[in-house]
């Protein structure tokens, strides 16, 4: 079974269903409120924008993701493969990205790479797939795998704001390790991608609500 949140419906079910899990999530969604959807673009496009937004402002990105997409229409794995460096480069990305981008156009067009079809694949699996590919880390794959594909049990361990959000909702007296997060989440199988979308909610809160600064979501490579 394809356990999946691309629908207000679907998230809904998937919030229930991993409190039953673990009732302390219960608290999560009463401080943090009903998580909002959040949904991104499958395929290749989908992949890059994640990529281009890596530890830059949302500002920055979007200017860069702009003119990338006006540079190259339609933005996609064929049209980025064809792309000389210094095209790329004008459009504002740095040379690991580039690398980065071609590296991931090259596994998609030569079918090495089934980027909408990670859905059908278990969350590590699919995981695996994606970091397989040069540039890609853990959080870029779990993000996309997350928001892009909408898959339930996507866990973006090394997010910050995500171990933060497990420090205080869990009662742990230090942020969790990556390995620890994964440790944690066992238990929400396979629905740790509700968890992280609780768990963000509840940070969220319970940080501005102290007057603490809202941690920025860390893309571990």
């Amino acid at each position: 079974m394809d356990h999946r949140i691309r629908t207000e419906a679907e998230l809904d079910a998937a919030l229930t269903a991993l409190m039953r899990l673990d009732a302390r999530f219960a608290q999560a969604l009463a401080v943090g409120g009903r998580p909002a959807l959040r949904k991104r673009p499958d395929g290749y496009a989908g992949l890059a924008s994640i990529v281009v937004s890596q530890q830059l402002s949302t500002a920055s990105a979007r200017a860069i993701w702009g003119r990338l997409s006006a540079a190259l229409h339609p933005l996609d794995a064929a049209a980025v493969r064809r792309a000389r460096p210094a095209k790329l480069a004008r459009a504002g990305l740095s040379v690991a990205k580039i690398r980065t981008l071609k590296a991931i156009a090259r596994a998609v067009d030569d079918a090495e790479l089934d980027l909408p079809g990670l859905i059908h694949l278990p969350a590590d699996a699919a995981h695996a797939a994606l970091t397989a590919i040069h540039g890609i880390g853990p959080w870029t794959a779990d993000i996309y795998l997350l928001f892009c594909l909408g898959h339930a049990d996507a866990w973006p361990a090394g997010d910050l704001a995500l171990q933060e959000g497990a420090r205080l909702l869990l009662a742990l007296k230090a942020r969790p390790s990556v390995k620890e997060m994964i440790v944690l989440a066992e238990p929400w199988r396979p629905w740790r991608g509700a968890a992280a979308y609780l768990l963000w909610g509840y940070y969220r809160a319970v940080r501005q609500r102290e007057g603490a600064p809202v941690l920025a979501a860390k893309a571990v490579r």
